[in-house]
């Protein structure tokens, strides 16, 4: 049921994160996503982050769990959240994860910190870091309702945000350290909103494709740091950072677009 508070700031960030997601599929779509607008959607999002808390869906959906497990009414902004939510899943289903990409503070800091240029650890097993992350999706519901444990407390990317020093800051500041080298452990291992997009994203209409100017040439393949870039793969784990476009030799070969019938 809705309860009667209300914070517009957090709902700005809902609408935020949908808003822009839309446009960014659109931009995508037209050919018209540059590495400027990437990076311009990253800091504005960052900024977000720190100045307002939004738009910062894994901590709502935890919050949510932990409102529905103590037998609460979850709130009107909450309930934005999981209507929220419900669209930005439906968006990944037919756009692919914009959200994850751009528009969410905890993903947007790692993908900053993965830009400093050092040696990277390539971490490509995707079915196995989709079951860890599937672990925890299980692991903070199960948590909440049978021990009333709010899991996520213990990474520290609130207190982050919130710049407050806690037991948990020091955890999601390691995070941030080794996203330098290996990309997006929290997005890819834990966050359990990347679980839900990603099975939403899993037969996205809209994705990078290849088409018939490829060479086969495979540069894609290697510079992709999340192993979803081959003609095969569904995209589910894309996060949209352009990569295998700006690599790729052959103008034309990898285009964001649905697949023709």
């Amino acid at each position: 049921m809705v309860g009667a508070n209300f914070n517009p700031v957090l709902l700005i960030g809902i609408v935020y994160a949908i808003t822009i997601s839309i446009v960014s599929a659109y931009l995508w779509a037209s050919g018209r996503f540059s590495a400027r607008v990437r990076y311009l959607l990253l800091i504005i999002t960052i900024i977000l982050g720190f100045a307002t808390f939004s738009p910062m869906i894994p901590h709502q959906f935890q919050t949510i769990i932990e409102r529905l497990a103590d037998g609460e009414r979850i709130g009107i902004i909450l309930f934005s959240g999981v209507i929220g939510l419900g669209i930005l899943t439906l968006l990944a289903a037919l756009f692919g994860r914009h959200f994850c990409g751009y528009l969410c503070p905890i993903g947007a800091v790692q993908e900053a910190a993965y830009t400093i240029p050092t040696k990277k650890i390539p971490v490509q097993q995707k079915g196995i870091l989709i079951a860890i992350r599937a672990f925890f999706l299980v692991a903070i519901i199960g948590g909440a309702f049978l021990f009333g444990i709010e899991l996520l407390d213990y990474f520290g990317f609130s207190d982050f945000f919130k710049l407050t020093l806690s037991a948990g800051t020091p955890v999601f500041i390691v995070i941030l350290l080794i996203s330098i080298l290996i990309y997006r452990p929290f997005c890819r291992i834990i966050c359990p909103v990347g679980a839900i997009l990603q099975a939403g994203a899993f037969p996205a209409i809209y994705k990078i494709r290849r088409t018939d100017a490829c060479i086969e040439c495979r540069k894609c393949e290697k510079t992709c740091p999340t192993n979803e870039v081959k003609a095969e793969d569904s995209k589910s784990e894309c996060y949209l950072c352009r990569r295998c476009i700006e690599i790729c030799p052959e103008d034309g070969a990898l285009v964001y677009r649905r697949k023709k019938v």
